[in-house]
């Protein structure tokens, strides 16, 4: 009876207990707090020029030094001795350019004004983004990306949750928590360096009225829990160097997840992202080299600078999915601004809004009839000769013929055919390639059927016709060494040669389609200080730059400016040689597996997978064909491992390993990649040839080495090459050029 008695009492006891220990936590917590606001309110009640209700309201942001945020209160406007910054505030968060209003009359927004009750503000958000764009151009020294820096006004006594293009409208109660609940993308280390360096740029500032006042510090006297969160800013370094500081800051980046490749550029690639161009402008470069990532930053920092709507466009239907996530996680303010789609939804949604285009598109039907064509016209004849393939006279008129706009065959017959090796100088060669452009273009006609090709066509000349409607401030296009002619036609008369209006990213070394022309023939002209090579690599481990260079080393590719190019190219490494860029890193390295069957090399891909299910999320599994595909999916479920198709993965954080063609992974880049099957060899056809069959046949295999190139350099950290049979002899290993 005791035993239970004394076993009854603390049961009933311990319940009590736990409530009063959390009841004493929560006074603790709040006696905490209030010393908190004490001294933040005591800081901010140091600057006597500004009223009790916006010192209220310093006081509320103060508070978050306590949680990483670093403040530098009321510094002066670089340029003038009596305008000032109420408040900088830079933290995991982002930078933030806070501007204090004590407004009697609530704020609100009318066509796109700010006002006070019934009074126009204008003014007031001018000068708060004159203020911004000096910050950004500062930090823009560090490689930090002008997405990172918000322009903020907080009102005081007035409850405000709203946005203004830009700048974001809190009021004084919601600014702190808004803060502390949005993503981190700065590290402690960037906070306090961005801060410091800030502070050098914005100077504390003195009324000029009394010379002789001290500058107050910035920084409140920490509580006890702030000191345990977080280190008290210390002094202005004198020896704090920004390059090193960039570099740091870009290797933390690779390590991390995406948020940070959204905040860190190098000062040449920030550069580019502010720049003001005239007309149109190219940015190229190596795999690697952060040109999609440029390319996002400047569509972000258009839609937030500008008064038009962007248009982002690419060849390739899913990575515009993935590319409005990326911008939609860097810069909230700005994606609903920029508009993400592929050429070919773009010009049939656009069509769609006009009537439609002039004949049903339907692939397949389009398909039968040029096979059809092709047994009246193609096969047995002339053609075949020349090159057996049905498929490479399908690539003739798709890329050669109406890719680039032909019409007569006046024109086709002294047409340049850069980039396709079969010659077609015989007489009656072009004839006959034209006689099967004629009998598949009637086929269209009489099942009305139209391709591809005809949509981009029929969109032009609308665009055309109307006079460059619908109406963009700026396009940029991704990967443009994929467009056609007609494509790249169609883009530039939405904007034009109108300043920072046309923006093409790209590089021929990585296009994935047969033929090429010359941005000339699209009527794009941009003068040699409006193209940009980017020539350091950031992505990848150097071991895996030199084995996918190695594929191609020997081949030339087709420049949109320049013509054929071939030899090494100036390319810089990050991270030195070897596997590994330091100590404390994941090691980075290519594996190369070699089985006797696909039973056993499929089982080594399965092994490399179940080595460490935490890599899941940031693997791909890269395949030569849509067969291969569904094989490896298949495989890969089979074996529990959970599996996201890349034609259906939108840039959000997904359990599964990616699986996909070696063209739908363009554009995309993972830590780690596996290419089963793999042989860059012998990956569409034999070597060499002079003449028929083997220059198509050459062609075809430039063509698959430069895909399997474009699948290797998606990998960051590992690449898994997998082989079936005999290993098969290795290429030359590339060194870049310097």
């Amino acid at each position: 009876m005791g035993t239970n008695s004394e076993t009854g009492t603390a049961a009933r006891t311990a319940p009590g207990g736990s409530l009063a220990r959390l009841a004493r936590d929560a006074r603790a917590r709040e006696r905490e707090l209030r010393r908190e606001w004490d001294q933040a309110r005591r800081v901010a009640m140091r600057y006597e020029a500004a009223s009790q209700a916006e010192q209220r309201v310093v006081a509320h942001l103060l508070m978050l030094t306590g949680y990483g945020w670093r403040p530098a209160v009321d510094r002066r406007w670089p340029g003038t001795r009596t305008a000032n910054v109420d408040l900088l505030l830079v933290g995991p968060a982002g930078v933030y350019v806070v501007d204090v209003k004590n407004w009697r009359a609530a704020p609100n927004i009318r066509n796109g004004t700010l006002y006070a009750g019934d009074r126009p503000r204008a003014g007031e958000t001018a000068k708060l983004l004159a203020i911004t764009a000096i910050a950004e151009e500062a930090i823009a020294t560090l490689g930090v990306s002008p997405v990172a820096v918000v322009p903020m006004m907080v009102f005081a006594g007035h409850r405000v949750d709203a946005g203004l293009g830009r700048i974001r409208l809190l009021g004084e109660t919601q600014a702190a928590p808004d803060l502390l609940g949005r993503p981190a993308r700065l590290d402690p280390e960037s906070v306090t360096a961005i801060a410091r360096h800030l502070e050098r740029v914005f100077p504390a500032y003195e009324d000029p009225t009394e010379p002789s006042t001290t500058p107050v510090t910035t920084t409140p006297p920490p509580s006890t829990t702030a000191v345990a969160r977080t280190s008290p800013p210390g002094p202005l370094d004198a020896s704090f160097d920004p390059r090193e500081f960039a570099a740091a800051t870009l290797r933390a980046a690779r390590l991390g997840p995406i948020e940070r490749w959204m905040t860190y550029l190098d000062p040449g690639q920030c550069a580019l992202v502010r720049a003001d161009w005239p007309g149109p402008a190219r940015i190229t470069g190596p795999a690697g080299t952060g040109k999609t990532v440029v390319g996002l930053h400047r569509a972000a920092y258009l839609a937030q600078h500008g008064t038009g709507r962007v248009l982002y466009a690419t060849f390739t239907a899913n990575l515009p999915r993935v590319q409005r996530t990326f911008l939609a996680t860097m810069a909230p303010v700005a994606v609903d601004r920029v508009d993400f789609s592929g050429i070919h939804a773009w010009a049939l949604a656009f069509l769609n809004g006009r009537g439609g285009p002039p004949r049903e598109l339907d692939p397949t039907r389009a398909a039968a009839a040029f096979d059809r064509a092709w047994a009246e016209v193609g096969r047995g004849g002339r053609l075949s000769t020349l090159a057996a393939s049905a498929g490479y006279w399908r690539d003739e008129i798709d890329h050669v013929i109406k890719g680039r706009g032909i019409t007569t065959f006046d024109r086709y017959r002294r047409l340049p055919r850069p980039g396709r090796r079969t010659r077609l100088t015989r007489a009656g060669d072009r004839e006959a390639v034209w006689r099967l452009y004629e009998r598949y273009e009637r086929l269209l006609r009489t099942e009305q059927v139209c391709d591809f090709n005809d949509v981009l066509a029929a969109a032009l000349r609308e665009v055309l016709r109307r006079g460059r409607q619908p109406a963009y401030a700026s396009v940029i296009v991704d990967e443009v060494q994929d467009l056609s002619l007609v494509g790249v036609r169609l883009l530039h008369a939405l904007v034009g040669d109108a300043a920072n209006g046309l923006l093409l990213i790209g590089d021929g070394q990585q296009a994935v389609y047969p033929g090429g022309f010359r941005l000339a023939e699209a009527g794009v002209t941009i003068p040699e200080e409006r193209t940009h090579v980017l020539r350091r690599n950031y992505r990848n481990a150097p071991g895996i730059v030199r084995a996918a260079l190695a594929v191609v080393g020997a081949d030339g590719f087709e420049d949109l400016e320049h013509g054929r190019v071939t030899g090494p190219r100036p390319l810089e490494l990050d991270g030195g040689a070897g596997n590994a860029d330091g100590p404390g890193e994941p090691a980075r390295e290519v594996v190369r597996v070699h089985r006797a069957t696909v039973a056993a090399h499929d089982a080594a891909l399965l092994a490399a997978l179940r080595a460490d299910p935490r890599a899941w999320p940031d693997t791909a599994v890269l395949c030569r064909s849509r067969a291969e595909v569904g094989h490896y999916t298949d495989l890969i479920e089979r074996a529990g491992i959970p599996v996201c198709l890349l034609a259906q993965y939108e840039g959000r954080p997904t359990a599964g390993v990616k699986i996909g063609g070696y063209v739908r992974a363009k554009g995309l880049d993972f830590k780690h990649v596996l290419l089963p099957r793999y042989d860059p060899a012998r990956p569409g056809g034999a070597r060499g040839g002079t003449r028929g069959g083997g220059d198509a046949a050459r062609e075809r295999a430039e063509l698959a080495r430069r895909r399997v190139f474009v699948a290797m350099v998606r990998a960051r950290d590992t690449l898994w090459l997998g082989q079936v049979g005999a290993p098969a002899p290795r290429t030359r290993p590339a060194t870049p050029g310097r």
